[in-house]
């Protein structure tokens, strides 16, 4: 029997009434992901002051994030290769196991090192996790019902992006920093029981090969880069060993990993996927539409709780907007692609998106609340338009064999989008913060600010912000907002103008192409024509 017949019969087998538990399964799973994220994100300040938390530097709050998305994109091919190897089945479970030992262990870590350490491995948990979710999905679903599928497993980021700040911020007002961590382990409990009750043991007609050597150069790759971007926003020099070394020899080992993926037998990434216009365009968008977000969520939190001093629950609450953004948006995303075609609907989401990021550079310290809500209503609506269709039309153009490793390129890019997003959004802050600080006048010793007290309120404004309250220096903790601010700008306009560059790929990349003389857009998915 030939391959293609048997992935057929197994897609058929599985197709039963139980693929609607099997969703709702995979995609709690999958929503732990976000739910983690946006998490983080409310708890950042709180884990930068010393008194309530673990007092991080900006440096460490990056790796804080970073060290999770980045082994969560390094190991992302391994994960997939895994689930199309083993089955999607068993890397779930598993991926599921070492993310809530890892969460565990981080809610008790004494250090911003070994909460570092923890997040590493709960990204690795994740890269395990999440394409074996979309392979499960992708297998177990009829053709006829899985682009719904997908909208509603690519949704499942918006209620954890809901619940996340919420849950957080109720969590920080009640208990110390690491409960935020500790709650992913009940969570965690009932979907490896969901697993084991209604998940079918899916396998492909393929035994892939796991490709060592390959992840080595992608997570060693991916990491001298983002070592090179935060550095470069601690102060160093472009110019400086510390900063140029890694980056060049960071790029060297992606360019190694590239080129030795096009001659072995068992890639961890499948160039041949990449021979798809449309797959390879939607990777582009992906890559650029969750760089933008991630690095805008970085310092949207630290607004919201900094210049505008919302507490870390009012701020989740006020972050809720953008998911119920996100969730109306990628509900929304299928029938619009039918009406406008899958390429003017990602285009015009990518649009909304970075025109809300250009709104930021009108905030200030005043700005009333409902429009910082409505503005990330807004932003999260366009982000919904993006996921699903693009999603889509990747997964329309691989093979069933190849459905965790395209799987993995989908979620790495997402990934690493999201790791070089809130590196260079977290370097652009702390440049410009540390450089509008050395020019500020700040009180002087005599005033009751030491030499050694004014190189810390330099370091970051949570910094400032503590000192100004147990110094009683109100016109520190406003000279610290003032910089925040001229560093939110300029990290936001670089945002925007990457968002804008997401919109042009995705109008021109994701255009129809001509297959035997039909005109067939290549972002739909479905074949739909363009308008």
């Amino acid at each position: 029997m030939s391959a293609v017949s048997r992935t057929e019969e197994t897609t058929k087998a599985a197709a039963t009434p139980r693929s609607w538990p099997v969703l709702v399964v995979v995609v709690c799973a999958q929503m732990l992901i976000w739910l983690d994220t946006s998490i983080l994100n409310v708890a950042v300040t709180t884990l930068a002051d010393p008194d309530r938390g673990l007092g991080a530097t900006p440096a460490e709050l990056e790796w804080v994030a970073s060290a999770y998305t980045l082994v969560f994109a390094g190991t992302l091919f391994a994960g997939g290769a895994l689930a199309d190897r083993f089955g999607p089945r068993a890397t779930l479970f598993a991926g599921l196991a070492l993310f809530g030992v890892a969460s565990g262990v981080g809610a008790f870590a004494g250090s911003a090192g070994r909460l570092i350490v923890a997040r590493a491995f709960m990204g690795a948990g994740s890269a395990l996790l999440m394409p074996a979710t979309l392979s499960v999905i992708v297998q177990s679903t009829p053709p006829e019902r899985r682009t719904r599928a997908i909208a509603i497993w690519s949704s499942s980021s918006a209620l954890g992006v809901a619940v996340g700040p919420v849950a957080g911020g109720a969590l920080l007002s009640h208990f110390w920093w690491g409960s935020v961590f500790l709650v992913n382990v009940p969570i965690v409990a009932l979907c490896l029981a969901g697993v084991v009750a209604v998940v079918p043991a899916l396998k492909g007609p393929v035994r892939r090969v796991l490709d060592l050597p390959g992840l080595a150069l992608s997570v060693l790759g991916l990491g001298g880069v983002v070592y090179g971007i935060i550095e470069l926003g601690n102060g160093r020099s472009w110019h400086g060993a510390h900063v140029l070394l890694p980056l060049v020899l960071g790029g060297a080992l992606l360019t190694a990993f590239v080129a030795g993926q096009r001659r072995s037998p068992a890639p961890s990434l499948d160039l041949r996927l990449f021979r798809q216009p449309g797959f390879t365009a939607g990777s582009v968008v992906l890559l650029i539409a969750f760089l933008a977000l991630a690095g805008h969520l970085f310092y949207a939190a630290f607004y919201l709780q900094g210049p505008r001093g919302l507490s870390p629950a009012d701020a989740g609450t006020v972050m809720i907007s953008a998911a119920v953004g996100i969730l109306l948006g990628s509900q929304a995303s299928p029938a619009l692609s039918r009406l406008l075609s899958a390429r003017w609907t990602v285009a015009a989401g990518v649009l909304v998106t970075a025109a809300t990021y250009v709104g930021y550079l009108w905030f200030d310290g005043r700005t009333p609340i409902p429009v910082v809500v409505a503005l990330l209503w807004v932003q999260g609506f366009g982000m919904g338009l993006v996921g699903t269709p693009v999603t889509a039309v990747m997964m329309s153009a691989v093979p069933a064999q190849l459905a965790g490793a395209g799987s993995a390129v989908n979620s790495v890019t997402r990934q690493v989008g999201g790791t070089l997003g809130v590196a260079m959004a977290g370097s652009i802050l702390s440049g410009v913060y540390r450089e509008r600080m050395a020019d500020a006048t700040l009180p002087t010793a005599a005033q009751g600010l030491s030499p050694g007290a004014a190189e810390r309120a330099r370091t970051s404004a949570e910094a400032a912000r503590s000192l100004a309250g147990s110094l009683r220096l109100p016109e520190l903790a406003a000279t610290a907002d003032r910089a925040f601010l001229d560093a939110m700008y300029a990290a936001t306009f670089w945002i925007a103008v990457l968002a804008f560059v997401g919109f042009v790929v995705a109008a021109v990349g994701l255009r129809p192409r001509k297959t035997g003389g039909a005109s067939v857009d290549s972002g739909s998915g479905s074949g739909s024509g363009e308008r």
